[in-house]
């Protein structure tokens, strides 16, 4: 796939850095310097799309957009996992937490990827996604933990309602 990206050329909205980031979802957008993130080794099956932004569709959302800067075209639904699943937890090993340059455990926010099959809207709790809140770093894990899946039912959507697919 091709790059028809954002040149990252950081422009300023008041005393805030910002770049403008064509989407295909969203049309153009700003996007603050703070609120990038960056994914060294990429997402799994996207190695070479390393900066994302997490767009938010209001104040009380439980999904939201994972926007890449790098491709229009890719953006993910994610969600935070603890909003269904009650006993899930992500175990982060000292290693991973290193490579993400966390300190505390507080700081990571885990999302999990959304789908849509058939009337149900899954997540990928076998492969979460794991952000450092403050160094703004992130990271896709493969869990050993074979009781979740790549499809573990969320919730089902209701008759007429509708979910862009990503």
């Amino acid at each position: 796939m091709r790059n028809t990206g954002a040149r990252y050329e950081w422009g300023r909205i008041g005393s805030e850095r910002t770049m403008e980031v064509p989407t295909t979802r969203f049309g153009m957008i700003d996007v603050a310097e703070d609120r990038v993130i960056t994914f060294e080794k990429g997402l799994l099956g996207f190695p070479g799309r390393t900066k994302y932004c997490l767009l938010e569709p209001g104040d009380d959302a439980c999904f939201f957009w994972l926007q890449s800067m790098e491709q229009p075209d890719l953006a993910f639904v994610v969600t935070d996992p603890s909003f269904f699943v009650r006993d899930y937890t992500v175990p982060i090993r000292e290693e991973q937490a290193s490579e993400l340059g966390l300190t505390k455990l507080e700081d990571a926010q885990v999302f999990v990827i959304v789908n849509k099959v058939g009337d149900q809207l899954t997540g990928n709790l076998q492969g979460p996604v794991v952000i450092d809140t403050v160094s703004r770093t992130g990271d896709q894990f493969v869990l050993a933990d074979k009781r979740w899946t790549t499809r573990e039912p969320l919730v089902r959507v209701q008759i007429g309602a509708k979910l862009a697919s990503a």
